[in-house]
């Protein structure tokens, strides 16, 4: 399988990497260890999770997703095997949030501990925090690479003018860069990223790590009326996918799909994996079955005619 080399760092990920939040949130953990060994034993390698979740489930503090992934990372003995994602900066209750220094070092023993691991490759900001100094921020982070705890930094979440800020202060320190931006991402949400960080993205060679790439199911096709809002757990979020546009982004990913003997779910990834300076896109899973049809977005490709039809019925 192919494997793409995350910005300018050493890390070298898979088409697709598995993102982490649903494991204890809407699976338990022997379903989330049955969906993480298919995804490795498929020849993929990319995990994606953060200290905060789930801690948006009632009755949760955070950590979960990390603490599963421990387990599991325990009961395999894999984890030299895994590119290994995680972030902090995100409110985690009693105070603790943002990207201050004491609280990014905090942040990462936590996660280093529940992960049960001694580093993690890919560390990032899980969002951008503007009432701390970037220099302090990222002399923190320099700080967790050189200890050998992380051995890239990302971002997510930032704009364009913050990344860029972010990148001119790590030369201008003689730190480590963002090697990596993850923003939201897919067929429907074009418009942020591509008139936004995406330049930016492709000039300095950042890896772009895009989430929500399904739109939260929308662009499986389970969701094209109202009446299916009930469908699952992002009903409410996908409301508002329910337009013309929507509908017309729909009708194409049916046709390529049906073309090319698919899924709506798989072109709507193969069509990321040919974007300007993605690297890969995030896909979770609920079941083994559901990640092995998101799989086969990987070898899937999208020919100029299916292209064009996408970027016709998408464009922002």
């Amino acid at each position: 399988m192919e494997r793409r080399t995350l910005g300018n760092s050493q890390l070298m990920i898979s088409p697709l990497m598995l993102g982490g939040n649903v494991f204890g949130w809407t699976i338990d953990e022997p379903t989330s260890f049955a969906v993480l060994d298919a995804f490795l034993g498929a020849g993929f390698n990319a995990i994606d999770t953060a200290d905060v979740y789930s801690r948006f489930k009632p009755g949760n503090q955070g950590g979960e997703s990390e603490t599963i992934l421990g387990n599991w990372f325990a009961s395999r003995g894999n984890r030299a095997q895994v590119v290994l994602a995680s972030k902090c900066g995100m409110d985690m209750g009693r105070g603790t949030k943002g990207l201050t220094r004491v609280h990014i070092l905090s942040a990462v023993e936590d996660s280093l501990r529940r992960l049960q691991t001694d580093y993690i490759d890919l560390y990032m900001a899980h969002k951008d925090d503007p009432a701390t100094p970037m220099d302090e921020t990222l002399e923190a982070f320099s700080q967790l690479v050189r200890q050998g705890k992380v051995r890239a930094l990302g971002a997510s979440n930032f704009t364009a003018d913050r990344l860029s800020e972010a990148l001119a202060a790590a030369k201008r320190l003689g730190l480590p860069r963002y090697e990596s931006l993850q923003p939201n991402y897919n067929l429907y949400d074009r418009a942020e990223f591509e008139h936004g960080p995406q330049q930016l993205c492709v000039r300095e060679h950042i890896g772009v790590i895009a989430y929500f790439s399904l739109a939260s199911g929308f662009l499986t096709g389970k969701y094209r009326s109202e009446a299916d809002l009930g469908k699952g757990l992002r009903g409410p979020r996908v409301a508002k996918y329910l337009n013309p546009r929507g509908m017309r982004i729909v009708e194409a990913l049916d046709q390529v799909a049906k073309r090319l003997a698919a899924t709506p779910a798989q072109v709507a990834l193969a069509w990321l994996m040919t974007r300007p300076a993605v690297t890969a896109p995030i896909v979770s899973a609920t079941s083994t079955r559901q990640l092995e049809d998101t799989m086969k977005s990987a070898s899937l490709k999208l020919d100029a005619a299916a292209l064009a039809a996408l970027d016709v019925a998408s464009a922002p």
